[in-house]
């Protein structure tokens, strides 16, 4: 589903994120496995990927930073949005965790739409905006290697841990977001999954495959929704996964590949946090300014799709 947002009466005014404690490097991974620093970086584009930490404490960490940015206190919160597919238990949600230990006295829950979950999340929380609710706070967090067989090739080689978050509060008159587009393809759930108490299970050749068509179909229903051209986008927010996937999107979109932020290279696959993490390195390193049109785009487990057209009123970083 996609849809126009004539006057979403919402912005981001603060953005935080958070990485795991340890570092892994391709290097470290060779000692282990039949692979290469090499064979790793040719297709995946990852050097290396941070691990350690709870879903819940790398949460927190990226929301007061976020809530820090936006000058906004915890009590001022209206609710806690997390995204997130490696809760810290089944029951209760992570959410109320992350809740507590942010001070936050609203409402909080978890959405589970994988790699795609913070995008789900963004677009979620600007409804709430419309219902009238003042700020919202918006958290991408994943611990992927506890659910990683970290002696399959396949995906050890991938996933990492970290949280991104932004602050999104009501604003009178049009908004940021200017068009998005969530979907579902249910029947391919089996290409990428992970059992309760089990590990990720994944078809490489057929993710890829899928994960570019779903990608490029929903950015191009959110741009047309938008009411913009691909030439009118300043930068993609991919979800990082592969650089391949990445460089295979942005040709089919028509859009030049140096519009596209990746910071995979250090992070490697943190799943609904990764977005959020590019975001942040973009606005941060001065990229992202006041006035651009930003496509945030991700596919994930599901086999879920989303993206969002945000026009960046927010605070240059």
């Amino acid at each position: 589903m996609n849809n126009l947002i004539e006057e979403s009466g919402g912005k981001v005014t603060g953005w935080g994120m958070a990485l795991g404690t340890e570092t892994v490097t391709n290097a470290d991974l060779a000692a282990k496995m039949d692979t290469s620093n090499e064979w790793i970086l040719e297709r995946t584009g990852i050097s290396e990927r941070r691990i350690g930490g709870s879903t819940a404490g790398l949460a927190v960490r990226a929301g007061k930073q976020a809530l820090e940015m936006a000058g906004v206190n915890a009590t001022e919160i209206d609710l806690l949005i997390l995204a997130t597919t490696t809760p810290d238990e089944q029951v209760p949600a992570t959410s109320a965790n992350v809740q507590d230990q942010l001070g936050l006295t609203c409402g909080a829950m978890d959405l589970n739409a994988a790699c795609s979950g913070f995008v789900y999340s963004l677009v979620t929380g600007f409804g709430f905006l419309k219902l009238g609710f003042k700020r919202i706070l918006i958290i991408g967090s994943e611990t992927l290697s506890r659910i990683t067989d970290w002696d399959d090739r396949s995906t050890a080689i991938l996933f990492g841990d970290g949280a991104g978050a932004v602050v999104i509060e009501a604003e009178e008159g049009n908004g940021d977001l200017l068009g998005w587009n969530l979907g579902c393809e249910g029947s391919l759930r089996d290409i990428l999954y992970a059992e309760i108490g089990g590990t990720l299970v994944m078809a490489g050749q057929e993710v890829f495959r899928k994960a570019v068509i779903a990608m490029t179909e929903s950015a191009k229903s959110s741009i047309a929704a938008s009411g913009l051209s691909p030439d009118e986008i300043s930068f993609v927010i991919p979800h990082q996964a592969n650089i391949r996937i990445i460089e295979s999107a942005m040709k089919r979109l028509g859009i030049p590949a140096e519009r596209a932020v990746s910071v995979l290279h250090k992070t490697g696959n943190t799943s609904s946090a990764s977005i959020p993490i590019a975001l942040f390195e973009a606005i941060s390193d001065g990229r992202i300014r006041s006035g651009d049109n930003l496509l945030l785009v991700g596919f994930g487990a599901g086999m879920t799709s989303a993206s969002a057209i945000i026009h960046w009123g927010g605070v240059d970083g």
